[in-house]
């Protein structure tokens, strides 16, 4: 190799490593930024696995009475004030909560439903259909999203109203019917909220978001960007693909724009094996975490 070669691979094999250098900078440079916020899945799952505790959560059981308890009780503790609406609906009677703080009305609402259905009659083993189901996922996921999202918020956000929803879960049961907690809320709401954001089935360990049909576009957009940006791509997937009956629909009806964030691949969906083994802190966080750079993104100081 003559000297005028060397000096060409030499500068070759530079220009390789300088390019490789860079490629690597720029990649580390261009993954998505930890969230930046102090919402804690894994505490968000032991109030998973404290709401099985109580037992079945269906409206007039135990469970249900010790669970609305609990709730007021770990809210109050984080500092908000918490109102239980009273009514009653095809002859049940219905208990939502509302947690608030500040004393203006609130902009926004993230809310979830915390009761259990009566039965599991989508169990494959139909010996369990007179059972009720103990709602790990389905009920109490997205109360400790809820929860979690009191404690660690932080405290100058007073935009936002927390908000359990009572018998969402009992249709085609004979004296029951869907959402009867959120359509109870959204008639005789006081204020005009901009937004409402309702989480449901979000604690799959193994969690798939897909865009909800009947959801306001923009709104949906809005919160998948702030997933994606968070590197909750995976779990937030840009895509169509169910059309939903859930806490979000009073709302659309009533021409406020809402979101209904459901992870409605979930196989254990009103049997008696959704337990708390199901779910998943990662899958909390995921949600959790997005929703506080959501709501922190709405308050006025920001």
């Amino acid at each position: 190799m003559t000297h005028r070669s060397a000096r060409a691979y030499l500068t070759a094999i530079a220009l390789l490593l300088a390019a490789t250098l860079g490629w690597y900078a720029y990649s580390f440079l261009t993954q998505p930024e930890p969230a930046p916020t102090d919402f804690n899945g894994l505490r968000a799952y032991e109030d998973v696995k404290t709401q099985v505790a109580f037992g079945p959560r269906a409206p007039g059981s135990e469970g249900h009475a010790r669970i609305r308890e609990w709730m007021r009780d770990e809210l109050e503790s984080a500092g908000w004030e918490v109102e239980v609406q009273i009514s009653e609906r095809l002859g049940n009677p219905i208990y939502n909560l509302v947690a608030t703080r500040g004393e203006a009305n609130p902009q926004i609402i993230v809310g979830a439903h915390y009761d259990t259905r009566i039965f599991a009659d989508a169990d494959p083993d139909i010996a369990n259909h007179a059972l009720p189901t103990l709602g790990a996922n389905d009920g109490a996921s997205g109360v400790a999203v809820l929860l979690e999202l009191a404690r660690s918020l932080p405290d100058d956000v007073t935009t936002v109203a927390l908000v359990f929803f009572d018998a969402e879960d009992n249709g085609r049961i004979n004296g029951w019917d869907w959402i009867l907690g959120s359509r109870e809320f959204a008639e005789t709401i006081t204020f005009q909220p901009e937004a409402v954001v309702i989480v449901d089935m979000i604690g799959d360990a193994d969690l798939n978001i897909f865009k909800e049909r009947n959801s306001d576009s923009a709104l949906t957009d809005e919160i998948w960007a702030i997933a994606g940006g968070l590197g909750y791509g995976d779990q937030f997937i840009p895509e169509y693909k169910y059309s939903m009956l859930d806490d979000h629909t009073p709302f659309l009806e009533a021409g406020i724009p809402a979101v209904d964030i459901i992870d409605f691949d979930y196989p254990y969906w009103h049997t008696t094996a959704d337990t708390p083994d199901k779910v998943s802190a990662e899958s909390l966080s995921a949600v959790g975490q997005t929703l506080w750079v959501w709501v922190v993104g709405q308050n006025p100081q920001n």
